[in-house]
């Protein structure tokens, strides 16, 4: 069976319970580091997200201004 994709607000929500949890300062040093790596993790898909959603979006701009042009 696939994987669910993971969705944008539930990977950001993750990433907010880590920072939170870092905050406190109260994990041994080899715990911080693994939620440290997980919350990079979750850095590098939102920011994929994010990205591939702004090329999109410059995508479907382009494609409104190339149809302006040919109504001209």
């Amino acid at each position: 069976m696939a994987k669910k994709a993971e969705k944008y607000e539930d990977n950001l929500e993750k990433l907010r319970d880590i920072v939170n949890i870092m905050d406190k300062n109260e994990l041994p040093l080899e715990e911080a580091m693994k939620k440290y790596e997980e919350g990079i993790k979750l850095c590098n898909k939102l920011y994929a997200t994010l990205k591939n959603y702004e090329e999109k979006i410059l995508i479907l701009n382009n494609e409104d201004k190339e149809e302006e042009f040919k109504e001209i």
